[in-house]
Order: structure tokens, then C-alpha cells, then sequence
């Protein structure tokens, strides 16, 4: 079909590789130290690339050629988002994520943490621990109520501070359950109807619930204790409490 899409000009091209970042397509490429338009069919013609081009190697051009691709174009960003997966994540497999268009930080994810054992091992010789969180986010706030990974899940509900008191916290309380952290005072909520709805219209195993020595972390413990007798459901639970130099003061 006969369509405008970008022509560049490889004799003005320095290969300042600005147009292949300014193309969200990615039908922009560097070959041989020089851009070149990689895919037709990637380019959709809208030439977010030609302000960006600082010796005006690029212009229109009407072609005929392949139609604009929108699915390749999107399968091809999604490879390139997982390519760039930090090292200390791989290994680490993405079960689950919703389509999400809002702050990454909520965005819903879940780690397989099976298939790490080498990266573990790795880790290990810099570190003296691994992590063990196998679900995202954490916070209480920011968590779904229906998210899969609370299907026969054993839940932890920790107070913010715990995992910096208590030293050995991703080993002896995140391995094996799906956590959820808070501090209800400066979060300034109540819990219990979100720990509620989570307990209720999921298959949660057990509760356990730690917490620091402190008053206000009273507040946690009471949301997770009412949201567990307001389920109606029966699961075995626990409270733990954690000084604050960091000594498990009571299980």
C-alpha cells in the first residue's frame, strides 16, 4: 500500500543513534555506525523521529509498502521491556501482570522463584542472603483484593519497620507467603476492611501477623484480627512481635 513513512539519509546520518531512542516503535536501528529504518511495516509515519535528528537526515517519503503493524510493534516492545530486566532479576520469572497503564509501583506482579537456584547461588557469594518476595506490590494500600497469587496463599501481614529490626526477616517470615506490609499510623487507616474483603473472597491458608513492640503497631494486629473474625472463615493464625533492637519478643 502506498503510505508516508521516513527515508534517511545515510549520507548526513553521523549515527548519533538519537532517532532509533525517539522512535517508540523501534523501527529504528544503528547498522555499521549509521541509522537505518529496520522494519516498514514498524513505522507508523507520525515521524516522532525528525525533530530529533540533529543533522535533518530524516524526512517523509511516500512508499509502497508494507501497512503499519501495531500488534509486531507492540510484541516487539514487550521483548525489549523484558531484555531489560536488571541482573539481580534474572532467573526470576513474571507468572502475573494485569494490563496496567498507571505508577509501575503498583503495577501486579508475581516471581516464580523456582528457576533462580544459579542466580541465588551467585547472590549468595556477594551476600550472606537472597530475597525471598515472590509478589508485587506489597503495600496493603496498594495491593488487589483479587489478585491471584492470594489462591491458596499463606499471608503475611508485617508492620513497615519489622523488616529493618528484625535481621533475618525475607528467611525465617516472607519465605513460603505472599506479604503485605503497612503502618497504620502514618498511613492513617484502618485495614481491616481491605484485609477483610482479601481473606473473604480468596483461599487464604494461614495469617500470620508481625508486628513491633511499639503502641501503634497495635493497630495493624487489631485490623488483621477483626478483618479475619469479619471473613468468617477459620484459618489458623499468629501474632509476632519484634523489639525494637530487633528481638522476636513473643510467637
Amino acid at each position: 500500500m502506498l503510505r508516508q513513512i521516513i527515508n534517511i539519509d545515510e549520507e548526513k546520518c553521523d549515527g548519533c543513534g538519537i532517532c532509533a531512542e525517539a522512535c517508540h516503535e523501534g523501527a529504528i536501528g544503528i547498522v555499521n555506525g549509521k541509522a537505518k529504518l529496520l522494519r516498514d511495516d514498524y513505522c507508523d509515519g507520525m515521524g516522532d523521529c525528525l525533530p530529533n535528528c540533529p543533522t535533518g537526515a530524516i524526512t517523509f517519503t511516500q512508499k509502497d509498502t508494507a501497512e503499519y503493524n501495531a500488534a509486531a510493534v507492540e510484541e516487539a516492545k514487550r521483548k525489549k521491556a523484558q531484555a531489560k530486566v536488571p541482573a539481580q532479576l534474572k532467573g526470576v520469572k513474571i507468572m502475573a501482570e494485569k494490563e496496567f497503564s498507571g505508577c509501575p509501583g503498583s503495577r501486579m506482579m508475581q516471581f516464580d522463584r523456582k528457576d533462580e537456584a544459579p542466580v541465588q547461588a551467585e547472590q549468595k557469594a556477594e551476600h550472606s542472603s537472597v530475597s525471598e518476595l515472590s509478589t508485587w506490590p506489597v503495600q496493603i494500600k496498594l495491593v488487589p483484593v483479587n489478585a491471584p497469587y492470594f489462591q491458596g496463599a499463606k499471608l503475611l501481614v508485617a508492620a513497615d519497620c519489622t523488616a529493618y529490626a528484625y535481621a533475618n526477616f525475607h528467611q525465617d517470615f516472607i519465605k513460603g507467603r505472599v506479604a503485605l506490609v503497612g503502618c497504620p499510623k502514618l498511613d492513617g487507616v484502618d485495614y481491616s476492611e481491605k484485609l477483610t474483603e482479601i481473606i473473604k473472597n480468596n483461599d487464604i491458608k494461614s495469617l500470620t501477623v508481625v508486628r513491633m513492640e511499639v503502641p501503634c503497631c497495635g493497630g495493624l494486629e487489631r485490623a488483621a484480627v477483626t478483618a479475619l473474625k469479619n471473613s468468617g472463615k477459620f484459618i489458623p493464625w499468629q501474632v509476632v512481635t519484634i523489639s525494637r533492637d530487633g528481638r522476636i519478643l513473643d510467637r
